[in-house]
């Protein structure tokens, strides 16, 4: 491993350990769920009330799901005995794993988790335990229990419990690789029935995805299955039940005699056990799914380069096609749960390997398209498996697993009406919840130099090193050089990227070329050579002139001074979009649900009505680049009323939106709550907004945007990320004063799609 791989991975490790160690602890909270600030409030939450629907449930059992949170909670247990890659390392060593899981099940599901880690190594017992605690439960998710244990565990407990339970190692990677082996074959032009398929690993895993492959219509005698000691042969000895199941009789003893004119392997194994040459032997358009993690059992770019008919998916969200069983549980958790399924059958794996397999044929989504930064997605070599951030995933596989589970006479209660439940399962997640990870996503595609000002502050240097190593952007520390080096060196933070000194000698060529540009640029406007001359040495001027001349990609300023000191000297270098008279900025407000966005929060004080149409254009647009579907309020203190002054403003510039622009979503003036309420907004039918809520809020003037969101950041009720400046020709965003680690990444973030985006 060379210095730079191992500093790269003591940085990352001292980053997980901070991650899991910051307050407050934990990756997962309980947070109460109704009213609880009164008296009469926690007389209903506990004593006495608590009692009668308790009396209700010992009447009505099925009632548990009226009264309680049962129906939306998952139990994620584990006994530690097979922690990722990382073996037997018991119960309480497995917690943040579990305790991850629970993460994902909350943030793509919904659904609420209690992760519960037993010291217990004997299956009966274990299973006795389970048994025990399953009363609290809607559902069990097992998780890393070592084989052949974890098949007996799961099957005892599927027989005596009465609640979806499903052991995500091995039904997780079966049903997300059995749908993108079906589109596979599929591009490859070959019948599952017909096919030779060779599965290197015969552990938990491997063994559930063959079985669920033989479902999909594989012929048991077309498999190969081979572990650490060769195939599983009529010649072996002393193997488990499981592995009984797939003895081949055949002398063929090696892997690489077992791939001999197979046209599919799967591996669920370890990395680099496939050679070129074994790939070369295999027949037409193989199937290669390198599923090992961290590294397939072949890398993604040799095998391309070995040969370019590979059809191929591993399990890295950096190559094409990641199996990733996210794509999975969570969906069919929820639909398992929606339905109060008795358990989780074959029918409803297959239905949920059919929707996700569907799902990959159907026209992609722009908000796909963008989180990716992509041009274009179309089904095919390079995309046979829906992508993580894929938002129809939820109602796809939800509503079929749901189904399913109906059709095969296991839902306690069934759904009435799928549309109303649609509806309900993307009004449950939010449909942009995901939208700082899809952003990020973009920007590692393609990172851009991102200039960070006020490089010698903790926060700035720290957000360098997390943008850095997680490749959203290329940061350059603008600063003094000696300084930087100083408080890199007191706070550990180790980073090799350019440090931009504009007193430095190094930066002689630049000076003399950024003082000829500012003197040009503004020697109409009051600025004499002299004063060209001295303010290059200035930060402020010399990041904008960095950005001018094309030596950065973008460039995010401010943390330690006031707005428009630092505004100045950019508007003085960069120039405006076409078409624009006024710049104005945005602030993403990421609530729990989705984000919503204020405009104008920092620059025009008091605009006129032609202002507040450009502001509303120039958020339109903005907030489009996110993927998300623009519907504006223009706001004041009155609805539809235009009886002050203030509201006549506000009601001219929505005349002239309805006029100019009557593609556009938007209408005002309206108050915001009204906004923001679908009942209140049913009042006013001939709205634009129409009965569905405004997510982008435009305001009448500079001091109620401002302090609007700054008491929510100051709450600290909802992440606050911006401000994004909205109408200059150049990426240039400008950081609140003290901005946190995590505003400076998610602007900078911001900055280099603001790039990607001019370069289209």
């Amino acid at each position: 491993m060379s210095n730079k791989n191992k500093r790269d991975e003591k940085h990352f490790n001292q980053a997980a350990l901070d991650y899991h160690k910051s307050e407050p602890k934990g990756k997962i909270e309980v947070i109460p769920s109704k009213p609880h600030s009164s008296q009469r409030d926690l007389s209903l939450a506990y004593s006495p009330g608590v009692a009668i629907p308790c009396l209700e449930i010992e009447k009505d059992p099925k009632t548990v799901y009226d009264y309680t949170g049962k129906g939306n909670l998952v139990a994620v247990i584990s006994n530690g005995t097979a922690v990722l890659g990382l073996g037997d390392i018991g119960a309480e060593a497995s917690k943040p794993v579990m305790e991850g899981k629970g993460l994902l099940f909350k943030i793509f599901a919904d659904i609420n988790v209690f992760d519960i880690e037993i010291n217990e190594k004997d299956p009966d017992k274990f299973i006795e335990i389970v048994k025990g605690i399953a009363p609290t439960f809607g559902g069990i998710n097992l998780e890393d229990i070592k084989a052949p244990e974890a098949f007996y565990i799961e099957q005892r407990l599927k027989e005596e419990l009465d609640i979806p339970l499903m052991h995500d190692d091995q039904h997780g990677t079966a049903i997300i690789s059995a749908a993108a082996l079906i589109n596979a074959l599929e591009i490859a032009g070959k019948k599952i029935g017909e096919v030779k398929m060779v599965v290197n690993g015969a552990g938990a895993a491997a063994i559930a995805c063959t079985k669920l492959y033989i479902e999909l219509g594989l012929k048991k005698e077309n498999i190969l299955m081979c572990d650490s000691k060769g195939v599983i042969n009529h010649k072996r000895e002393n193997l488990t039940p499981e592995k009984l199941d797939f003895i081949a009789k055949t002398d063929l003893e090696t892997l690489e005699d077992a791939v001999k004119g197979a046209d599919v392997f799967i591996g669920l194994s370890k990395g680099n056990v496939m050679t070129p040459e074994m790939l070369k032997s295999m027949a037409e358009n193989p199937v290669v799914f390198g599923l090992a993690n961290p590294n397939p059992e072949i890398e993604y770019e040799l095998a391309m380069e070995t040969r370019k008919d590979t059809i191929m998916a591993t399990g890295r969200s950096d190559y094409p096609n990641q199996v990733n069983n996210v794509l999975g549980f969570p969906y069919i958790f929820r639909g398992a749960l929606d339905v109060q399924a008795s358990a989780i059958n074959e029918a409803m794996k297959l239905a949920a390997v059919y929707a996700i397999a569907d799902l990959a044929k159907e026209p992609v989504p722009e908000a796909v398209i963008l989180a990716y930064n992509l041009k274009g997605l179309n089904f095919g070599r390079e995309y046979f498996i829906p992508k993580p951030f894929d938002n129809r995933l939820i109602t796809k596989v939800s509503i079929a697993v749901a189904k399913a589970a109906m059709e095969s006479g296991i839902a306690g209660k069934p759904i009435e009406n799928f549309e109303d439940y649609e509806t309900h399962l993307l009004d449950r997640m939010g449909r942009d919840e995901k939208l700082i990870r899809m952003m990020q996503n973009r920007a590692r595609s393609n990172p851009k130099r991102v200039t960070l000002g006020n490089a010698e502050e903790y926060n700035v240097l720290k957000a360098a090193q997390i943008l850095y190593e997680e490749g959203i952007a290329q940061p350059i520390l603008l600063g003094e050089k000696k300084y930087i080096r100083e408080q890199m060196k007191k706070f550990g933070i180790e980073l090799n990227v350019p440090i931009v000194d504009p007193m430095d000698d190094d930066q002689e060529e630049n000076r003399v070329k950024y003082r000829e540009t500012l003197w040009k640029m503004r020697q109409r406007k009051g600025m004499n050579e002299y004063k060209a001359k001295r303010y290059v040495r200035q930060r402020d001027y010399f990041g904008p002139l960095m950005l001018q001349h094309g030596d950065t990609d973008a460039l995010v300023v401010g943390f330690s001074k006031n707005y428009q000191s630092i505004l100045k000297p950019v508007l003085e270098v960069i120039e405006r979009e076409k078409g624009v008279d006024k710049i104005a900025s945005m602030m993403m407000i990421l609530t729990e649900k989705k984000p919503i966005f204020f405009a104008d929060t920092s620059i025009n004080q008091n605009p006129t009505a032609e202002d507040l149409v450009n502001i509303a254009k120039m958020s339109e647009m903005t907030v489009k680049t996110f993927a998300i579907e623009p519907r504006i309020a223009m706001l004041s203190f009155e609805n539809f009323a235009a009886i002050s002054d203030t509201s006549k403003k506000v009601a001219k510039a929505v005349s002239i939106l309805h006029e100019k622009f009557p593609k556009m979503i938007v209408d005002g003036e309206i108050q915001p709550d009204f906004a923001m309420n679908s009942d209140h907004l049913s009042d006013y039918p001939f709205s634009k907004l129409g009965t569905t809520p405004a997510n982008v809020f435009v305001f009448p003037n500079l001091e109620s945007a401002n302090l609007s969101y700054k008491i929510i950041r100051g709450m600290k009720v909802a992440q606050v990320v911006g401000p994004i400046l909205m109408g200059l020709k150049k990426p240039v965003h400008v950081l609140q004063m003290r901005a946190s680690v995590d505003e400076i990444v998610n602007l900078a973030t911001i900055a280099v799609l603001d790039a990607q985006r001019r370069e289209l």
